[in-house]
């Protein structure tokens, strides 16, 4: 497939427009994405909902862009923060910016707790990132597989080429709960994306 039949594919998969706010803060992205030279290819995946793999998670750069291909598809992307962010006159602010709230006191599991999220919402399309720092690491986190897999949702491949300039989110996959061929799949998609840094080498085993 050429450059330009990817184009068309973005172009093709664009949401519907959202809220005014929601459309000018695209439109500022959309300039600083062009300012920066980087565009975005391929087909967003349909379905809404979806555990988006946020990678590389090296830099604030990576959330920059990020962010810049999910406003050019329309998709207001979640991200996992703590209870106390929503908490207080201005946490209707981080709920704007996509903060989906999790409380680590609770007895059930950080992972039950967004599948249940899944499971009220009509459409909720969260980003995690697999690093789960930005700093170097040898192997990747597996909480995005575990929350797709326990909510019953598909995975999709979000993804920052610093060598050609170009984002995209790719997919969907659905796990099947053999760990061990879903990471050879996913780990696939992502071997011939180049990130900022050294990517990670592995994804680190997962143990009962």
């Amino acid at each position: 497939m050429t450059a330009l039949d990817k184009r068309a594919l973005a172009r093709g998969s664009i949401r519907p427009r959202r809220s005014l706010g929601y459309e000018a803060a695209r439109v500022c992205f959309m300039i600083f994405m062009r300012l920066f030279g980087w565009r975005v290819e391929g087909a967003m995946p349909k379905e809404q909902k979806l555990v988006v793999i946020a990678a590389p998670h090296r830099s604030n750069w990576d959330l920059m862009f990020m962010l810049g291909v999910a406003f050019y598809y329309r998709v207001p992307l979640r991200w996992m923060g703590k209870k106390s962010l929503v908490e207080g006159p201005f946490g209707w602010v981080m709920r704007w910016w996509g903060c989906l709230p999790v409380d680590r006191d609770k007895s059930n599991s950080v992972v039950s707790q967004v599948a249940e999220s899944y499971a009220q919402a009509d459409a909720l399309v969260l980003a995690v990132a697999p690093e789960g720092t930005r700093a170097k690491v040898a192997y990747w986190k597996t909480g995005f597989y575990s929350i797709a897999l326990e909510a019953g949702v598909p995975i999709a491949f979000g993804y920052l080429d610093y060598v050609r300039k170009i984002g995209g989110i790719g997919g969907p996959f659905v796990p099947t709960g053999d760990f061990v061929a879903d990471m050879n799949d996913i780990m696939s998609f992502y071997s011939g994306v180049v990130t900022r840094f050294i990517p990670p080498i592995g994804v680190e085993p997962k143990t009962d």
